[in-house]
């Protein structure tokens, strides 16, 4: 979330900035609500401060009646007045996670039709294979015994599939630890929590996409960046010990609610899929450095394994709460003839951290919000849909890019 100190002083462009994100928040009461907590803050810091002091004097001897009378009339008047305090307190936080971040100056405005492409690479194949017919005519691929055994939009992976899946995730976490990320495996499952302060807020309820585990404050986890960003929750990180890199490898688990019109063929948008994603605390002045080399690592990974692509700056309206700028990598699609999404990196300022308390000791002694990042490095079950459309041969195998042949036993197609 954002500071309120930040959204007072900075009222315009709070506002601003939430309607280009196309956000509601009412931010005249919020900050009108927040006069409120303070004004009742300080009665209840002052009928405290009066109520040690009565208790303190009643030490040592047998207190008067009036000693006695001032006590009991300040402990109503506390019984009154800190539930309310609790009452605006919860009121204003509420009002307050409907406030997005704030968007950079280079972010363009407008919706998902305004991102701006700022780099490419690869041409534009004319001739590919839709993965889906391909993948089961081959049985690598089984849709029809998942929506069986869990329902639409699940699936079995079989064979060349899910070896080939397998390779990808071995060239990923090559790629990451090379740069530097330590790799972890994550929980499936984080509290409400956690949810709330990734900044997962939909714009509206349709749009919600996790799955809640029934009578548990528990929610599958969409992405590693959920469970990723509360691992340091509640603790004061050193500044010689950032940046700290991760790289979290887990199933994710979507809905996929909100996706009307939006391509959904096959593996391209299923409700359960494995992704190895790149996450990183650093310090405020360097997360927008972080964010271009997270993009580089992506492009690397995309330029090695050889899928062409473009690079789009996406437009304030088509991003989420916590982002405060953001990139997708679309891969170029000879099915489609178009560039469809594979993945992003976000660079969510203090927005994530702020909420989950989540801070710097600078070397000299202040303490401040860090920053936090987040950066796909492969989602798999995507990859695969790219890799079959453009490295199926006209024969019917599928030719093994030279990248991933190790992890294949040397193969050079399935």
């Amino acid at each position: 979330m954002l500071d309120i100190n930040f959204i007072r002083n900075n009222q315009d462009l709070v506002e601003k900035s939430t309607r280009e994100k196309g956000y509601q928040a009412d931010i005249p009461s919020l900050l009108k609500l927040d006069d409120e907590r303070k004004a009742i803050l300080q009665e209840v810091e002052a009928l405290r401060r009066e109520r040690n002091e009565v208790a303190s004097q009643m030490k040592g001897g047998k207190p008067s009646a009036e000693l006695i009378s001032k006590g009991k009339s300040i402990k109503e008047k506390l019984a009154e007045k800190e539930p309310q305090l609790s009452e605006v307190e919860q009121h204003l936080s509420e009002i307050l996670k409907q406030v997005p971040n704030i968007i950079f100056d280079d972010v363009p405005l407008g919706g998902e039709e305004c991102s701006v492409e700022i780099s490419s690479w690869g041409g534009k194949p004319e001739h590919g294979v839709d993965h889906l017919d391909y993948a089961t005519s081959r049985s690598w691929l089984d849709f029809e015994r998942g929506a069986k055994v869990a329902g639409a939009k699940f699936y079995y992976l079989k064979d060349g599939l899910a070896l080939l899946e397998n390779a990808l995730l071995q060239f990923g976490l090559k790629k990451v630890t090379e740069h530097g990320f330590h790799y972890m495996t994550v929980p499936d499952m984080v509290s409400g929590k956690i949810l709330e302060g990734c900044g997962f807020n939909p714009r509206s309820s349709a749009q919600s996409d996790e799955y809640y585990i029934e009578g548990e404050d528990l929610a599958m986890i969409a992405t590693a960046e959920m469970p990723l960003t509360g691992y340091h929750m509640d603790e004061i990180i050193d500044e010689k010990d950032l940046p700290l890199c991760y790289a979290g490898y887990s199933a994710c688990f979507r809905k996929e609610a909100g996706t009307y019109g939006k391509y959904t063929r096959g593996l391209f948008r299923v409700h359960q899929f494995n992704k190895l994603e790149m996450y990183v605390f650093c310090l405020p002045e360097k997360s927008k450095e972080t964010h271009e080399q997270i993009r580089e690592i992506e492009e690397e990974i995309w330029q090695e394994i050889g899928i062409p692509y473009r690079v789009i700056n996406i437009a304030a309206g088509d991003l989420g709460a916590p982002a405060a700028k953001k990139y997708d990598i679309e891969y170029w699609s000879p099915v489609n003839q178009k560039y469809q999404e594979l993945t992003s990196c976000s660079n969510c300022t203090d927005f994530q951290a702020r909420s989950l308390n989540i801070r710097v000791r600078r070397e000299n002694g202040n303490i401040e919000v860090l920053h936090t990042l987040n950066g796909t490095a492969i989602s798999l079950a995507r990859t695969m849909v790219a890799l079959i459309e453009n490295y199926a041969e006209p024969d019917g195998k599928l030719k093994v890019p030279a990248v991933l042949q190790p992890y294949l036993g040397g193969v050079t197609e399935l």
